[in-house]
């Protein structure tokens, strides 16, 4: 079977005096690589050496997703840190939305030199969510989260529908990572949305209140919807991400 190049995997080794640098992009809830692929290149571009994995129950189609368990979207985020971690000097972990979460739960239990958000998801705004234990024996589906995207023409191959029971097992994932904020030491540098429609402003606060890095810089993006990565600010956040990788990771590469 043919994968969908947009869908499909992204590695690369780097080269030069970064590729002792390593960077794992995460995608983000009934996301896609294509979410991060740009990044991803860029980073590559630069010489770092960059894992962007496909978690579990994505790339494929929503039925799959409805019986992937939360913790399994992490095995693909914690495989790609054992693989730099054995390649590389030091690790960065990056993550778009539920990215984020997967990227913070990370650094809680693993000695990366820092941590990179786009708008990342703590919280749920839909009101609901209190009760998807429940409602996901009554509800299959809901409408599709995706193309939260102010730049015109951008797909980010998101499903077309939502699961209900991988809702449940989001809402399981950010309570999970919330408890474990705390732990989280490195320097973390945050880009979060004016306008985001699918993460609300509590995701942030969450993180502002718990996180335990006394590094903490939180970019705001005044351009962009919440799939930012895709979106009018790019380059800002891969420029500003790269500059921050090399500052985090300074002295730490033979």
């Amino acid at each position: 079977m043919t994968v969908d190049p947009a869908l499909a995997a992204f590695s690369s080794s780097g080269s030069g005096s970064r590729a002792r640098t390593g960077v794992i992009l995460s995608h983000g809830f009934t996301g896609s690589p294509a979410s991060m692929i740009e990044w991803a290149r860029y980073l590559a571009d630069r010489g770092f050496a960059v894992r962007l994995p496909v978690l579990a129950g994505h790339g494929t189609t929503w039925q799959e997703l409805a019986r992937t368990p939360w913790e399994r979207w992490y095995e693909g985020v914690e495989t790609s840190y054992r693989e730099l971690a054995r390649e590389t000097d030091a690790v960065v972990v990056a993550g778009l939305s539920m990215g984020g979460a997967l990227a913070l739960r990370l650094a809680a239990l693993e000695p990366v030199a820092g941590v990179v958000v786009v708008n990342p998801g703590l919280t749920i705004a839909d009101p609901r969510a209190r009760y998807v234990g429940v409602l996901k024996y009554l509800l299959r589906t809901v409408p599709s989260i995706g193309n939260d995207i102010r730049k015109e023409g951008v797909d980010e191959r998101a499903y077309a529908r939502t699961p209900v029971s991988a809702v449940h097992q989001l809402a399981q994932l950010f309570r999970d990572t919330t408890d474990r904020l705390p732990q989280v030491t490195a320097p973390t540098l945050v880009f979060r949305s004016n306008t985001d429609r699918v993460v609300p402003e509590s995701s942030l606060e969450v993180l502002q209140r718990r996180i335990g890095s006394a590094d903490l810089e939180i970019i705001r993006l005044e351009n962009s919807y919440h799939v930012a990565t895709m979106d009018h600010d790019q380059e800002l956040i891969f420029e500003r991400s790269a500059a921050f990788i090399e500052h985090v990771t300074a002295g730490t590469t033979a």
